[in-house]
């Protein structure tokens, strides 16, 4: 592939939720963005009781101000850090159009209406540069209609690109090309969005909606009818409708709350109104229970009640007949309590399918008619089934794509629910059945898919830097891990334990794995394709063994651990970390043992032992100190602030929220990389291995001089800590674990300061954890964890 084409300066015109998100995830990827809105036209009182004038700049910029704000208050965080910010510059569509001249990019991303649209984008096209690229942020409007205003020198460079919210973390980016944009510069946009931004790009047709919410809302206002003619819930819907086929935990009704019931009926009316042609245009609109609720101003989570209120602790869900809010029911469907026990989401979906009970015939129902509508807007929307599947996942959160259900299912299922529904079979779905072909076909390390337009299986185009360990050459199997060969002769570790947890088994395996790659590879890359890297230890079995008194087999699994730390640090191959998603943990303490360490930008690292009344005792304490007094050679400077701050950060369990804010926290360094890109970290990591290879990779050994501050730190942090005590900010059990956490970053019983070994200060995290362990208090705590998932303040 070639490089992704350069875009040094952005702009963003339209500081609303969405423009200024746009603009804090340009300045995530390190692109300086300006960031405009309209100047006011009037003061308001206080600013004319200042004696201010429309052209002070506190006036001027007062709307992009609101949005800038906005976005750096946004939960979840729209930035990767402040320091992000520090990229975005605020302007005003009067005083700084001229601006405009020197960015390579902008992006229009003003309200939904078409006139607004086209009167802005004529208004800013003279300011372009002879090669600025100019795109439309829509999720449906006609580009040809809005290509209509812009002056023909700039239509090759004009085209839509459909951010989903929040930019930051919804991987969609949908393409739309206008009818003279050149397709080059379509494509070269694709690879700076999927490298520099952590986009998937789906290039999608200009028919109303797109993909993604084409058929998101068709699914969800179908799921919306059925419920009300099949006599089920809010709550029996959800429950079908989330995890269990491979969905997000909102499911149906809690994303409608979510995106508000307004907008969904705004965007799902919109589309029906314009889609006049469509065979299930009736099924587009919404129930009429969804107007009801809009017009008694109950617009979802923005408002407080919705399908769903909440109030306190207690959440109710509305009657649909009444419009009353009722106690949720407890779902109890037998297809559902028999596929909890399926862990393959492929089987689990085709059980579920066929099931006979009310929840089996729900989903068959929503499934197949899903399914059908898919099918039926091919060629309209695309005419790649990859592109659809794609724009489901990454848009919409679903597992498996329509095509990809397809499969799953099985066409004879799917044909005979669609008869059994009397909705007519697609030509396309037919034609499939016809020839008994899935969608999608493996031929060895490579798939293929059935090409429509063409009529038969077609190779599906893959990036090499979008790497997955499944389908790749199984080198061995091992306990609670697999050995498989990442290409380029280097060696990945993968986790096949529940949740990616650390057992004793696994720990002998990674070891294991490290000989494998000293004897026969270039290096060793520990990553994984969960969504989770690791969160941490096997809590379950440390448990059963304080339980059981065997306290010398916890000190032994601990031992074990920290042996495995060290010699990733120490191997004679490189040893490069690839995490994302959740790190927690003894996975944070993995992340700190890494010769090196490639990160996707969506990375939550945070050792967060004290929750379970324990400290990090897998060399995470050790890792935290080495780097401290490696970043601080000054001899004679006071180590006292910087151990302060590793001791609040572990002490109060700090997860970062981003791989940059991981670096701040110490979990990465400075020479860590980071992907924006989630699908490109694998390989990254690969090319890690070899760019160390070739640097000349020298292991790292043991420090036997590391700084510590000894027993006046350790009374300094006690005292903190009885105010804190004093003052209920933390219970008297976490002060005992505080106080155990300051023993080992203070270097334990030492009367003054001095300098240590990498061992000594191993072996004062594994007898601090020990002790912890023999207390009934932590054994509380872990309990609570085991049920619950949340810490126990005791």
């Amino acid at each position: 592939m070639k490089e992704p084409m350069a875009i040094e300066r952005a702009a963003v015109i339209g500081a609303g939720v969405m423009g200024a998100a746009i603009a804090a995830h340009l300045a995530n990827a390190g692109i300086p963005t300006l960031l405009l809105d309209l100047k006011p036209d009037a003061l308001t009182d206080e600013e004319a009781a200042a004696g201010l004038t429309l052209d002070d700049p506190r006036v001027a910029l007062r709307n992009v101000k609101r949005g800038f704000d906005g976005a750096l208050k946004a939960k979840p965080a729209a930035l990767y850090n402040l320091r992000a910010s520090q990229l975005i510059t605020l302007g005003n569509l009067d005083d700084d159009l001229e601006q405009l001249e020197h960015v390579d990019w902008v992006i229009e991303a003003v309200i939904e209406n078409l006139e607004i649209k086209q009167d802005l984008l004529a208004r800013i096209s003279p300011y372009l540069g002879l090669r600025t690229i100019l795109t439309t942020n829509t999720s449906g409007l006609s580009i040809a209609d809005l290509s209509e205003a812009i002056p023909a020198g700039v239509r090759p460079r004009f085209f839509a690109t459909h951010f989903f919210n929040p930019p930051r973390y919804l991987e969609l980016l949908e393409f739309v090309a206008a009818p003279e944009t050149d397709p080059a510069l379509i494509e070269a946009v694709a690879e700076f969005a999927e490298s520099r931004l952590g986009k998937g790009v789906v290039v999608a047709k200009d028919t109303p909606n797109f993909i993604a919410n084409r058929l998101g809302v068709f699914s969800l206002m179908h799921a919306m009818h059925t419920m009300l003619s099949s006599g089920l819930t809010v709550a029996d819907v959800d429950a079908l409708t989330g995890p269990a086929i491979g969905r997000a935990k909102s499911a149906t009704f809690r994303t409608a709350d979510v995106v508000g019931l307004d907008t969904l009926v705004y965007v799902a009316q919109g589309m029906a109104d314009r889609l006049e042609e469509d065979p299930q245009r009736d099924t587009l609109y919404p129930p009429a229970v969804v107007d009801q609720l809009v017009e008694a101003g109950r617009l979802g989570q923005k408002s407080g009640a919705g399908f769903y209120k909440k109030e306190g602790r207690s959440i109710s869900m509305v009657d649909p007949s009444t419009l009353e809010y009722v106690e949720r029911n407890s779902p109890s469907f037998p297809c559902l309590a028999q596929a909890a026990s399926e862990p393959d989401l492929a089987s689990r979906i085709r059980g579920l399918f066929h099931a006979d009970d009310a929840g089996g015939r729900f989903l068959r129902s929503n499934l197949a008619a899903t399914i059908a509508y898919a099918a039926q807007c091919v060629p309209e929307i695309s005419d790649r089934l990859p592109s659809i599947d794609d724009a489901m996942r990454w848009g919409f959160g679903w597992e498996l794509g329509p095509f990809e259900l397809f499969d799953a299912i099985g066409s004879e299922a799917v044909l005979a629910a669609l008869d059994e529904l009397e909705i007519a079979t697609p030509p396309l779905l037919a034609k499939l059945a016809e020839k008994k072909q899935p969608a999608y076909k493996s031929i060895g390390h490579e798939t293929v898919c059935f090409d429509p337009v063409a009529g038969k299986h077609d190779l599906v185009p893959t990036n090499p830097r979008r790497l997955s360990l499944a389908g790749r050459t199984i080198v061995e199997q091992l306990d609670d891990a697999r050995l498989v060969d990442l290409g380029e002769n280097v060696l990945a570790l993968q986790f096949t334990s529940k949740r990616n947890t650390i057992t004793p088994a696994w720990i002998d395996s990674a070891s294991r794995a490290v000989d494998r790659a000293e004897r026969d590879f270039r290096g060793l890359v520990l990553g994984s394709d969960a969504n989770d890297f690791c969160v941490g230890a096997n809590l379950q079995l440390v448990l059963d063994a304080v339980k059981a008194g065997q306290f010398d087999t916890v000190d032994s699994i601990v031992q074990d651990f920290q042996a495995l730390t060290q010699r990733f640090r120490g191997a004679r191959r490189p040893v490069v970390i690839a995490p994302r998603g959740l790190v927690l943990g003894g996975g944070a303490e993995l992340v700190l043992a890494g010769g090196r360490v490639r990160s996707a930008a969506e990375c939550y690292i945070g050792l967060v032992e004290v929750g379970a009344g324990l400290i990090p005792a897998g060399g995470g304490c050790t890792a935290l100190l080495r780097r401290l007094d490696e970043s601080v050679p000054d001899v004679a400077a006071d180590l006292f602030p910087y151990v302060r701050r590793i001791f609040e950060t572990v002490g109060m369990a700090r997860v970062a929220t981003s791989a940059a804010e991981a670096r701040e926290l110490g979990y990465l360094r400075p020479g860590d990389g980071i992907s924006l890109n989630r699908h490109h970290v694998l390989a990254d990591a690969r090319d890690t291995v070899l760019a160390m290879e070739l640097e000349g990779y020298t292991p790292e050994r043991p420090r036997t001089d590391i700084r510590v501050l000894g027993r006046d730190a350790f009374a300094t942090i006690s005292s903190a800590l009885d105010n804190m005590l004093e003052g209920r900010m933390v219970t008297e059990y976490d002060s005992v674990v505080g106080r155990r956490l300051a023993w080992v970053l203070c270097g334990g019983e030492l009367s003054a300061p001095s300098k240590v070994s990498e061992e000594y200060l191993l072996t004062l995290e594994r007898t601090a954890f020990v002790e912890l362990c023999r207390d009934e208090r932590t054994q509380a705590r872990m309990a609570h964890i085991l049920e619950t998932g949340k810490p126990l303040r005791n």
